[in-house]
Parts: C-alpha cells; sequence; structure tokens
C-alpha cells in the first residue's frame, strides 16, 4: 500500500481547511496513494473556546467529516482524518479530539478519541492546558483492513509507551499519530519518541502534523512544529517533510513489521516484576 502523509496549516475557518484538504487528497491521490492520513485538528486549529462554541459542530452534522467522506468516495481511497474537534453533550461543554478511519466507500470504520490530554506548561510564557476544552477518551482502538492492522492515536499520546504496546500486542502494525505539535517540544523530543515507538513495537509510525502559523480570527494565533513523519518498524526515518505545508508518499510492506518482529521479539518478552 503506498501512503501518503498530508501536512496542513489549518486556520480557524472550518470551510476553508476543507477546501484545502480536498485538494490536497485530489493531489495524493492522483500520485497513486492509496491511504491519505491528515494531522490533527484537521477542521479548525484554535485555542478560542468562544470562536470553537459558534464554528464547531457535532459529528452528524460536521461539514469536514461529510466532507472528506464524500472525497474518499471520489478518489476510492482509505483515509485517515488525523482528528477533527468536534461538539458533544459533556456537561462542562468540552469538544471531542476525534480521529477517524474512513474507506472507500466513505464508511467509518473506526473512531478514536484522544486518551491523554496536554495539559503543560513549557515555559513561563507558553502552557496549554487541552482538558480544560477537550474531554478524554477512555478507549484504545485498532481497526483491521485489507492492508494492515491499524492503531490509532493522537499527537500528545506519543509520550505514553503503553499505548502502543497494548496496539502493537493486539495485532497492530501501523500505528498512527495525527498531530499539531508545538515547536519548542517538537526539536527536542518529536523525532526521537516517534522512532521510539516504531522500535518498541517493531511497527509502522505515520505521523501527519499541522505546520507553521496559523491564522485565527479569534484569540492567540498558534504555531506548530511541522516535520510530518513515517518511520519504518526498524525505526528508520523515511519521511520528514520539514516546516512547509505539502505532501509526501511512503510505501507500507508487513513484511517489513513482520521481518521487524522476528528479529527482535520484545512484544513476546514482558515479564511480571515487582516493585518499585
Amino acid at each position: 500500500m503506498k501512503a501518503a502523509l498530508l501536512q496542513l496549516n489549518s486556520s480557524d475557518d472550518p470551510a476553508a481547511n476543507l477546501a484545502q484538504t480536498v485538494d490536497m487528497i485530489a493531489q495524493a491521490a492522483g500520485q497513486g496513494a492509496g491511504f491519505l492520513l491528515t494531522p490533527e485538528v484537521t477542521n479548525c486549529v484554535s485555542q478560542d473556546r468562544a470562536h470553537q462554541s459558534r464554528v464547531l459542530q457535532y459529528e452528524g452534522d460536521d461539514i469536514t467529516l461529510a466532507g472528506l467522506r464524500a472525497a474518499a468516495i471520489r478518489h476510492d481511497v482509505w483515509l485517515s482524518i488525523g482528528s477533527l474537534a468536534l461538539k458533544t453533550d459533556d456537561p462542562d461543554g468540552r469538544f471531542a479530539n476525534r480521529s477517524f478511519l474512513i474507506d472507500p466507500t466513505g464508511e467509518i470504520i473506526a473512531r478514536y478519541d484522544k486518551i491523554h490530554m496536554f495539559d503543560v506548561t513549557v515555559s513561563e510564557t507558553e502552557t496549554y492546558r487541552e482538558s480544560a476544552g477537550y474531554r478524554p477518551g477512555r478507549r484504545a482502538v485498532m481497526a483491521e483492513t485489507p492492508f494492515a492492522k491499524i492503531g490509532l492515536s493522537i499527537c500528545y499520546d506519543i509520550r505514553f509507551a503503553y499505548l502502543y504496546r497494548a496496539l502493537a500486542k493486539a495485532g497492530a502494525q501501523v500505528l498512527l499519530v495525527p498531530s499539531a505539535f508545538c515547536p519548542v517540544t517538537g526539536a527536542a523530543h518529536w523525532e526521537p519518541l516517534l522512532r521510539a515507538r516504531a522500535i518498541e513495537t517493531g511497527s509502522y509510525v505515520l505521523a501527519a502534523a499541522q505546520t507553521g502559523e496559523h491564522a485565527v480570527q479569534a484569540g492567540k494565533p498558534r504555531q506548530t512544529y511541522g516535520h510530518s513523519m513515517a518511520i519504518s518498524p526498524w525505526g528508520e526515518v523515511l519521511v520528514d517533510l520539514g516546516v512547509e505545508p505539502g505532501l509526501a508518499l511512503v510505501d507500507l510492506d508487513p513484511a517489513e513489521v513482520a521481518q521487524s518482529r522476528k528479529r527482535i521479539a520484545a512484544l513476546g518478552h514482558d515479564r511480571p516484576f515487582e516493585g518499585p
């Protein structure tokens, strides 16, 4: 299977973002990709909850989800929508950060709500409290496709190795990490974390990312790190898209997963231990 990572510079205008994403999907499909991956918050990059409340929609009404399902049908491709910010019935008014796996008939094969919330203080001037605006998910998700078993995750999840080990032990061969990483932590940790998750599990890791300074109508501007990456099951960087919006293709071969896991069969070497 030929996969395509789509690196976007989404704004806080879902309609404009949809048009940009649909155009890039057409480009990737035209280059022969059969599995296309978009980054986290494909539909809206915003930290302004009032603006989000105005422009975000429930899953059943979301224009981005409907438009991207139609694009999957039109181009006869599998599509990972890295995530969409969606309204929910949460009593605190929090949104969902939800990933979707779409098949070539436009059917939703899997949904995954981000489990780990990005509540961090990067510096004295840069803090994030994702849990204030988004409710965390509770369930790990793996999906079977004709070309591979797919493990879903989103961005900050990458720091929690046990999630990926659980997905790999359940059979996942390809791990998805759609992201909107901040530049400071991206420069320090992005590549090492992605490579570590691939090496630990003997899996492909595909990480489509947001990049650049994001135009916003309300609230503070947001910057993201970019560097969408594909990592081999042996931990090699196969693709690094740098900092400009664009796309890159990579071939996925399940035999490479089997070979890596045969060479180092760490997934079968867990042992109980006491302490600390």
